[in-house]
């Protein structure tokens, strides 16, 4: 509806229409507009609060799968480090004992590389149709060439079963021309993969050197595959692979390289200690949000508008940030893994009674390593089985509000609906508003008329009279 044209005095009866309009149209307006602005701050500011607990609690879900890797374990016991890691590469875990070992790598293991005669014609080189057996440590994979392959379909055929096999196939173009070269990451005395194939040139026959000036020789290209042979402490090892994961107990050892180095395994203490203050630090940026969503801020000096001395917080009173607290305080405390580690007192971490945060004292700390306790703190956090570690069992606790449908995700639908709700409630009254003003406005605008006219009427008849009286008194 277009706006009227509100002149702000009537020329009738001199009254200021558009203040009056004004004044009644606000008055009229006055309880429902506050009663929307006042809804709608509440929840932009309770979506506001719902938002920064829901980061918070995410980023401490994000820390704590960091700390559960399985591959890069955050609460090792013991820590290995090798001395010339261009020789030897280290890992350990909690069944490491401490202690020094010299390892001398006298040769790591080697895997079988084998070629074929060569080929003419390059990838595209044509292999007529046949059988071609590939064997491996006893184990044999056959394939059936067809018609109108080449050198190139070939390898394609060979490298579709890698992950099975672990046999890959490559084309090696020498002056003789192209060999098909097969090799593996298998290692180890007894690994040479040998061949039979009623293919000419596809044979490879075990115990057979390349000869490679023969384009029709075939067989293994360097030396045959051998063992990893190294010393500990003086003791000769052998191993059919470059990594040894029962060797020396607890111990993970990677050879490089031939060479000497020095194994030193010790008490991971400032690899526990960076985890440890990782998950407090994680810890209490939660407590800090939940502290930061529903903790109201008292003032002095009242508000000018309200009187008021206290501002509530987004989340002031609502129970969803005490929740998170109770589930997370209640994993603090609770006994998961049995051991002689069982609660995160005995490492020094303590709760604050102020404010909830967790800290680590460091000298209860180094007292907790000296009593040995360093091999129980992986299963503290990570437990025996996947649901009985710290981490698991906090997670847990969790995911019920950060899951997609979660409550996180609940709440903030609940109140996208009211947010909504209220727009259309603004806009309804925006109209009546529209309305109101028009229609009080043409009301207004007729009386304004109507004075008008009866004003005229009566300066008419006052005219008419002081004529009489003129025309008497002449």
């Amino acid at each position: 509806m277009a706006s009227p044209i509100t002149p702000s005095t009537g020329l009738g009866s001199g009254l200021a229409i558009g203040d009056i309009v004004n004044a009644l149209v606000a008055s009229d307006k006055l309880a429902k507009q506050t009663q929307i602005t006042t809804q709608t701050k509440l929840v932009t500011t309770k979506l506001s609060g719902i938002g920064t607990l829901q980061s918070a609690v995410s980023a401490f879900q994000t820390a704590l799968k960091g700390l559960s890797d399985a591959k890069n374990p955050s609460f090792n016991g013991y820590a290995a480090k090798s001395s010339d890691e261009t020789k030897l590469t280290v890992t350990s875990d909690n069944n490491a004992v401490p202690g020094n070992y010299t390892v001398e790598v006298g040769n790591i293991a080697t895997s079988s590389s084998v070629a074929t005669a060569a080929f003419s014609g390059g990838t595209a080189s044509a292999i007529p149709s046949g059988n071609l057996t590939i064997t491996q440590n006893g184990i044999s994979t056959s394939y059936t060439i067809p018609a109108g392959a080449t050198l190139a379909s070939v390898v394609k055929q060979i490298n579709a079963d890698t992950d099975s096999t672990k046999i890959s196939a490559n084309i090696i173009t020498d002056a003789n021309g192209s060999r098909l070269v097969l090799g593996s990451t298998t290692t180890g005395a007894g690994s040479d993969i040998t061949t039979t194939s009623d293919i000419a040139g596809f044979t490879i026959n075990a115990n057979t050197k390349l000869d490679s000036t023969s384009g029709s020789s075939a067989g293994y290209i360097g030396a045959q595959a051998v063992d990893a042979s190294l010393t500990i402490n003086g003791l000769p090892v052998t191993s059919k692979s470059n990594t040894l994961d029962s060797t020396l107990g607890g111990v993970t050892m990677t050879l490089v390289a031939k060479g000497t180095s020095t194994v030193n395994v010790a008490t991971n203490t400032d690899g526990l200690k960076t985890s440890l203050q990782t998950f407090i630090t994680a810890y209490n940026a939660v407590v800090a949000a939940v502290s930061s969503v529903t903790k109201a801020t008292i003032s002095s000096t009242p508000d000018p508008t309200t009187g008021a001395t206290v501002t509530p917080a987004a989340l002031t009173g609502d129970s969803m940030p005490r929740s998170i607290l109770t589930a997370m305080r209640n994993e603090l405390v609770t006994t998961g893994a049995a051991g002689d580690l069982s609660v995160l007192a005995q490492l020094g971490i303590t709760t604050s009674q102020t404010d909830g945060t967790l800290s680590l004292n460091d000298t209860q700390f180094k007292a907790a390593m000296d009593k040995g306790l360093a091999g129980d703190v992986q299963q503290l956090f990570s437990g025996t089985t996947d649901s009985n570690g710290l981490v698991a069992r906090m997670n847990a606790a969790l995911t019920p509000y950060t899951q997609t449908g979660g409550m996180f995700d609940t709440r903030k639908s609940s109140l996208n609906t009211q947010q909504s709700d209220l727009q259309d409630q603004q806009a309804a009254l925006d109209l009546r508003v529209t309305n109101l003003t028009a229609t009080l406005t043409a009301k207004y605008n007729a009386m304004d008329l109507v004075v008008g006219q009866l004003k005229a009427s009566a300066s008419s008849i006052t005219s008419f009279f002081d004529s009489l009286n003129a025309q008497k008194s002449s």
